[in-house]
C-alpha cells in the first residue's frame, strides 16, 4: 500500500517537474541572446515566485554578444536573474525548487546555495559540470529531465 501511494507522488513530481521545466523553456524565448536561450523559474510551494531569463543588465542595450559573437562579459544568467528578482520580493527562495533549461554553471552553483534553493531541475546538460557537482556536494537535489522521453 505505502509502495503505491509513493509511485502515486513520485509520478505527480516527476509530471510536476516536466511542466515546470517546459515553462522554464517557454520563459527562455524572452531572451535576446542569440547563441543560447536560457530560462529559469524559481518554484515553491507549486506557486512561481520568480523567473528570469538570460540578458543584459536593466537599462542596457538588448544585445547579449559582440561583433565576434562572443557573449558579453556582462550578461546575466538565467539563474541569476531569477534569484536577484525574488530578493527584491518579499518572497523567500529557502527551500525551494530551481527549474532551469541548462545546468547552472559554477558562479550560478553558489548563488543558488547562498539562496537556499533544494532542488535543482535542468533539462539540457552545460558543457561544464562544475556547477552540478558544487549543488551535490552542497547537498542540493539535482535532477535531469528528458523532454524526449516519456514518464
Amino acid at each position: 500500500m505505502q509502495n503505491t501511494k509513493q509511485l502515486e507522488l513520485d509520478k505527480k513530481q516527476e509530471n510536476l517537474d516536466r511542466r515546470y521545466v517546459r515553462m522554464a523553456l517557454v520563459w527562455a524565448e524572452n531572451s535576446y541572446c542569440e547563441r543560447r536561450k536560457v530560462g529559469a523559474l524559481i518554484v515553491k510551494d507549486k506557486m512561481i515566485i520568480s523567473d528570469g531569463y538570460n540578458g543584459t543588465p536593466s537599462g542596457f542595450e538588448n544585445v547579449c554578444e559582440d561583433e565576434n559573437y562572443k557573449t558579453k562579459a556582462y550578461v546575466l544568467h538565467a539563474e541569476a536573474n531569477a534569484i536577484t528578482k525574488v530578493a527584491k520580493s518579499s518572497n523567500s527562495s529557502d527551500n525551494a525548487t530551481l527549474y532551469v533549461t541548462a545546468t547552472p554553471c559554477i558562479e550560478c552553483a553558489k548563488l543558488i546555495i547562498q539562496a537556499g534553493i533544494v532542488r535543482v531541475v535542468y533539462s539540457e546538460e552545460y558543457h561544464s559540470t562544475e556547477g552540478k557537482d558544487l549543488l551535490e556536494r552542497a547537498g542540493i537535489e539535482v535532477k535531469f529531465i528528458n523532454l524526449k522521453e516519456q514518464f
